[in-house]
């Protein structure tokens, strides 16, 4: 899942395949507080580095919200051990950047942010799928014994800042409650470091971020240090990127544990190993090629399948009611090539295409196979390598201007 504050094109989004709903909707609440999720055993440094991951069907229990990977994320105002909550049903996303949280699900007082007037700052977080909207605050970022310090994060949805300014939700509609999102919030551990960089700060790209008087929010810049902040390369240690870890899963199952783990080389249980590694541009890109013909590629745990299109692929037949994935009459394979953004490593891949009608029938969330094609405008040259492809790998995202074993991020290693 990308944000549109990243790019000048949108990507597939959180909800594409939240029309999978096995059962009816359900008004389940926000959940706080202790879950499967919290916790998490370390590597071989002094720092526990390892955070578990559940694919669920997330804070929305009867939602059919297919092959998403969710975590747990503690907040405390900051400098503080006691006012602190966590917060599980938070999707792991290597494809955008920052930590979002829904208001819903916050019961802590955060500092608001301000710019040099005193006048509140608010970020459009916009994506294919929708925009959040909502003010930046500071907060203490926990996960497993990783703690960035006074960093800026979005609460999505807040009641003071009802009315979304004209030029965001021209992007998409509102995501701002836990029916529309999906999840309590949205963990960003993509390749970049802030969620605009220097787009943001010497203009206001897309309606990204805004100051809000009392008279109305209107679009404004925001200095790299002050926008949201991917949390992960704040850490004291291990912050040089992040490894997603899930078992292989060869049909559709109820849930999949695994492991997000942070630092790269940095700890005895996140070596680089064997994994080949694929320089990108700063949010993640690398080419993928089918065909003979060349794609925008990336690797992106928030999608919900492999998303590509070509005149080859279209004669996989559409589902007829999940228009966004594919439905051939058996199972297909497609052979990619992928080589790093700047020329050097190259290898081929494997996407397998299931029938996305079958495989989406039951109560399962982990689901291989789940693919479709890129029909929103401005994306047909793109592969989205969504979080089936994650299952069975170790995927490696290396931030940006981080030192490694693979060499200075960004790339992507699996």
């Amino acid at each position: 899942m990308r944000t549109l504050t990243a790019r000048i094109f949108p990507a597939l989004g959180l909800m594409a395949v939240l029309a999978l709903a096995s059962g009816c909707g359900s008004s389940a609440s926000s959940s706080s507080g202790g879950s499967q999720n919290n916790g998490g055993g370390g590597g071989g440094g002094s720092t526990s580095n390892t955070q578990p991951i559940a694919v669920n069907f997330g804070p929305l229990p009867n939602s059919g919200y297919a092959d998403a990977a969710f975590t747990s994320v503690t907040l405390c105002s900051p400098g503080s051990s006691t006012n602190c909550q966590t917060i599980s049903g938070v999707l792991v996303d290597t494809g955008s950047f920052g930590l979002r949280i829904l208001s819903s699900a916050l019961t802590i007082p955060l500092p608001q942010q301000n710019d040099g007037s005193g006048n509140p700052i608010a970020e459009c977080g916009a994506f294919a799928s929708g925009v959040t909207w909502g003010p930046v605050q500071t907060a203490d970022i926990k996960i497993a014994g990783e703690v960035a310090s006074s960093i800026p994060i979005q609460i999505i949805g807040s009641a003071n800042f009802p009315t979304v300014p004209a030029d965001c939700s021209s992007q998409g509609a509102p995501m701002d409650n836990l029916a529309s999102l999906g999840a309590n919030g949205i963990l960003g551990v993509g390749q970049s470091i802030q969620d605009c960089g220097a787009a943001c700060a010497s203009g206001n790209p897309l309606g990204a971020y805004y100051t809000c008087p009392s008279s109305g929010c209107t679009d404004t810049t925001e200095s790299v240090a002050m926008q949201v902040q991917n949390p992960v390369a704040s850490f004291a240690t291990d912050n040089n990127g992040v490894i997603v870890e899930l078992p292989a899963v060869s049909t559709p199952t109820a849930t999949l544990s695994g492991s997000l783990i942070f630092g790269i080389g940095t700890q005895s249980n996140n070596g680089l190993g064997t994994a080949t590694v694929f320089g990108t541009d700063d949010f993640g890109d690398f080419s993928s090629s089918y065909n003979s013909t060349s794609y925008v590629g990336f690797l992106d745990s928030g999608s919900n399948g492999v998303f590509f299109l070509d005149s080859t692929i279209l004669a996989v037949a559409v589902c007829p009611d999940q228009t966004f994935l594919y439905c051939p009459s058996s199972t297909e394979t497609f052979t990619l090539k992928n080589t790093a953004q700047a020329g050097g490593a190259s290898g081929s891949v494997t996407v397998t295409v299931g029938n996305g009608d079958a495989l989406t029938q039951g109560d399962n969330a982990a689901i291989p196979g789940l693919a479709g094609p890129l029909t929103q405008p401005g994306l047909p040259t793109m592969v989205d390598y969504g979080l089936p492809f994650f299952f069975g790998r170790n995927v490696y995202t290396a931030f940006v201007g981080k030192s490694t074993p693979g060499g200075t991020g960004p790339y992507t290693a699996y």
